[in-house]
């Protein structure tokens, strides 16, 4: 039985492309006392992993060529050498590109197998806790308050303006095209979309932000955080989940002019986040989106690419704004 594996060929030295990676197979690894044998279900794909790859996500460590690329999987339980973790069992684990991985059993999340399985990648996973904790411990939005999120048809945007509302928020998103503004309005119940490649950009942003914004959720910085710097009420949140816009390239732009002036004049709080800081409490995290998912309040989207061999291409068409929703690759039943 052999091990499929995607690994890094070459570090991108601009933007990112399928030549940066190589399919290469490896046997399945054994594993020891204590771990656990996994199978690959299904990966998700983001925006961070690029971060890693420039470099720009310091606890992703160093970038470097020849190994197996990172990422999140939903795996099966293959084989067992821990007491507390049974064969078959569905878990979610930094499985990395490829078919098999071994992992000790503190590093595995052990996940409901009833449902989909991608669910625990998407709303279930690191974008929907990234989107719950990021709004409502950073974000603290309040009923009635201006909610704007950039990249808002992305894996954790769809799922914060969404949030946005169930906790009484206006929410305005800003995305990449007028399709996903629509997506976003008729379908998510966003009160507001703007498309940030619209001749009109300007203009448009302006009037869905009248009131002023209270809230702020950055997934991309650059331009659209220039314009959210100067529409933010006294005494607003930003939220820096991402940096979206200055990834997939080897020289990034220098941040939005107005910081600190704008800040300070207008008493906004402006902070950053990673979601692991937010471990102890997943379960609560998880408790309130299934319910809201039940109740019909939130509905996470995902859109799939199917085989390992297909995952440099999910990553680099999602780099393109190519996603709505969480960028699925399907790997195995």
């Amino acid at each position: 039985m052999d091990n499929r594996q995607v690994v890094i060929e070459s570090l991108p030295e601009d933007k990112l492309s399928v030549d940066n990676f190589a399919l290469r197979t490896a046997s399945v690894p054994d594993p020891d006392q204590g771990e656990i044998l996994c199978r690959t279900l299904a990966l998700t794909v983001g925006a961070g992993q690029r971060a890693a790859l420039q470099g720009s996500a310091g606890y992703a460590g160093a970038p470097r060529s020849g190994v197996v690329m990172g990422g999140t999987g939903v795996c099966r339980v293959v084989r067992s050498n821990a007491a507390d973790v049974a064969e078959g069992s569905l878990v979610v684990c930094q499985s990395g590109w490829q078919d098999y991985s071994v992992h000790p059993a503190s590093a595995l999340r052990t996940v409901d197998p009833d449902g989909d399985p991608a669910h625990h990648l998407g709303v279930y996973g690191i974008n929907g806790l990234t989107a719950y904790f990021g709004l409502f411990d950073i974000g603290d939005p309040q009923p009635g308050q201006s909610v704007v999120v950039s990249a808002a048809a992305g894996s954790v945007g769809h799922l914060v303006g969404q949030m946005a509302a169930v906790a009484g928020c206006r929410t305005v998103g800003v995305a990449g095209s007028e399709e996903k503004c629509r997506l976003l309005t008729e379908s998510l119940g966003f009160d507001a979309a703007v498309s940030y490649r619209s001749p009109g950009y300007r203009h448009e942003f302006r009037e869905a932000c009248e009131g002023g914004i209270d809230v702020y959720f950055d997934n991309t910085g650059g331009e659209v955080l220039g314009s959210a710097l100067r529409r933010m009420n006294l005494g607003g949140r930003i939220v820096c989940c991402g940096v979206v816009s200055q990834y997939d390239t080897s020289n990034p732009a220098p941040g939005p002019r107005g910081i600190p002036g704008l800040l300070i004049n207008r008493r906004v709080r402006m902070e950053g986040f990673l979601v692991f800081d937010f471990a102890d409490r997943y379960g609560e995290a998880i408790d309130s989106m299934r319910g809201w998912v039940n109740e019909g309040r939130l509905k996470p989207l995902n859109d799939e690419f199917h085989g390992l061999e297909e995952t440099p291409r999910a990553f680099v068409d999602l780099l393109a704004g190519g996603n709505v929703g969480t960028r699925i690759v399907r790997i195995a039943d």
